[in-house]
């Protein structure tokens, strides 16, 4: 299944996310049949792609491959083809970048979402990162790579520029205000992640906001060309950026 056509909206769901409970809302999809209704739920009201987290019996955030493996075989036994299934890698601080990539090795995703300051947290651990994220692409895995400032973003340039990572099968997420104080973006912020180098890229890339100033961050990126993911619900707007 090709998400990314040209001149197409494609619209991504995360039904639970990491860290919200039913305390949140009674309703947030916990056990693997209740995130099996919600993707084909979001997929019959016009999702093109889900955003998968799996859950433990405490409803705890996992990367377990025994709670990720058969929630992710039983979705696409139901879904087959018909929405694209993305992986999460998020560690939540419970999960070190070898238990991350051990996940996507045993499972095999289609998708994978990889937050490159999480999997790469210092030089010591490029080596084995490049090894990875280049046989994730050998593997036809489409990866999301995640970055939340503009020091990810000259990270990834650079790593992209060395052959640190494989400079296909990928695009980017650039991340809002996850890290400010209250977790609130505003339209500025985009001023100190974009740049001339970013515009040049061959690769598709969205903006992720959170706070009240969601929409205002999605006017501001909409009008730049981006894509844009909106809090759980992700809006991307397939537009090559020139």
């Amino acid at each position: 299944m090709s998400l990314f056509q040209p001149s197409q909206t494609a619209i991504i769901v995360a039904p639970n996310g990491a860290r919200k409970t039913r305390e949140d809302h009674p309703n947030i999809p916990i056990v693997q049949q209740s995130i099996i209704d919600e993707v084909i739920a979001c997929r019959d009201a016009g999702a093109a792609m889900v955003h998968l987290h799996a859950r433990k019996r405490n409803s705890q955030h996992s990367l377990e491959i025994e709670d990720n493996l058969p929630l992710y075989e039983a979705l696409k036994d139901k879904v087959e083809d018909s929405i694209l299934v993305q992986l999460t890698t998020e560690a939540v601080g419970q999960y070190s970048p070898a238990q991350q990539q051990a996940l996507i090795r045993a499972v095999k995703p289609e998708a994978a979402s990889f937050a490159l300051r999480e999997l790469i947290p210092d030089e010591n651990d490029t080596a084995s990162a490049s090894r990875f994220f280049h046989w994730v692409a050998e593997q036809g895995i489409l990866s999301q790579y995640i970055l939340y400032d503009n020091h990810d973003l000259q990270r990834y340039l650079q790593w992209l520029s060395q052959g640190v990572l494989p400079n296909y099968h990928h695009h980017l997420l650039l991340v809002l205000g996850r890290y400010s104080d209250g977790q609130v973006a505003y339209p500025s912020d985009l001023i100190t992640i974009l740049g001339s180098q970013l515009f040049e890229l061959d690769h598709r890339w969205a903006v992720c906001a959170f706070g009240q100033f969601e929409h205002k961050c999605l006017t501001a990126a909409m009008l730049m060309g981006l894509m844009f993911v909106l809090g759980l619900k992700i809006i991307i707007m397939t537009i090559k950026v020139l």
